[in-house]
């Protein structure tokens, strides 16, 4: 499996390239190539700041000598006139990395932010808070750990990394038994490790996979249903596998699902309905 690191690097590489394409010709036709320059992150706005880690891999992937002094860290809150770091490095390593690194923070800073907002909400309950699949494309490597720094559980990666059946699977495969067992056969021959998780639309439903499932699955998704209906669900359920409450759920009404006693609801608005922090990147002369 490709790891973080890989991953990230992947990333960087390609949004330099495409940002700066031939050449950044604003700092080419300025600034001398050695130039030395200083530069401060300045914090706009109230938050979770996210991205440190981030920033200061960008800096050093483009200049390894690169001196980044961290006065934060990922997961702090931020107010507004605070100094996040400070880096001295080339002045073209700064002007060719700002803009990279001030989306990736304000955009992190932003799902780090609402997410502890609903983390807050959870305090107290045995319910934990999972993203989802629903990213930006090419961007949720940085989506999700955004996710995890403001305190939410990463769920699934990909396609590749559990076996999720939903409500299109069960429908194509033939059903919740027939699609329980074929995907229980595959994993076997496949990858015995894969686990499987599956949606459930109704009682029904919830009813079929105990039948179906014991010893398969591992975890039955709730989909739409209002927390009675979960607490009607769960001793059905009897902690064979583990729960997870989905749709529909937001800051208004997650403590209602967290009360139910549900292992975990997720939440795709943590990330697709995030608003990007206010930060700036400001030379120090």
């Amino acid at each position: 499996m490709i790891s973080f690191d890989q991953r990230f690097e992947h990333l960087v590489r390609e949004a330099l390239t495409e940002d700066i394409g031939d050449g950044d010709h604003s700092t080419l036709s300025c600034i001398p190539i050695d130039a030395k320059g200083k530069a401060e992150l300045k914090i706009k706005e109230n938050g979770i700041l996210a991205g440190m880690q981030v920033a200061q891999k960008i800096f050093q992937l483009l200049d390894p000598s690169a001196n980044f002094i961290a006065e934060k860290k990922d997961g702090d809150e931020m107010c507004i006139g605070e100094k996040a770091f400070r880096v001295e490095t080339r002045v073209h390593t700064i002007l060719n990395a700002e803009r990279l690194v001030l989306n990736c923070m304000q955009r992190m800073s932003g799902i780090a932010t609402l997410t502890k907002k609903y983390t807050d909400k959870l305090k107290g309950y045995h319910t934990r808070l999972l993203d989802t699949r629903k990213t930006t494309p090419n961007f949720r490597l940085l989506e999700k750990e955004a996710v995890r720094i403001g305190g939410g559980v990463n769920h699934r990666f990909g396609l590749f990394d559990m076996i999720m059946l939903k409500d299109n699977h069960i429908d194509f495969a033939g059903g919740i038994e027939a699609a329980i067992e074929k995907s229980w056969n595959y994993t076997q021959i496949w990858n015995p490790s894969l686990k499987i998780e599956i949606e459930t639309r109704n009682i029904d439903e919830v009813k079929r996979v105990v039948e179906a499932g014991k010893g398969k699955v591992f975890r039955v998704m709730l989909d739409n249903f209002t927390p009675e209906q979960i607490k009607e669900a769960l001793p059905l359920i009897d902690h064979i596998f583990e729960t997870e409450a989905s749709g529909g759920i937001n800051l208004e009404n997650i403590e209602s699902y967290a009360e139910t006693g549900v292992d975990f609801v997720s939440v795709g608005a943590l990330i697709h309905q995030a608003r990007s922090l206010d930060l700036s990147l400001k030379a120090i002369v």
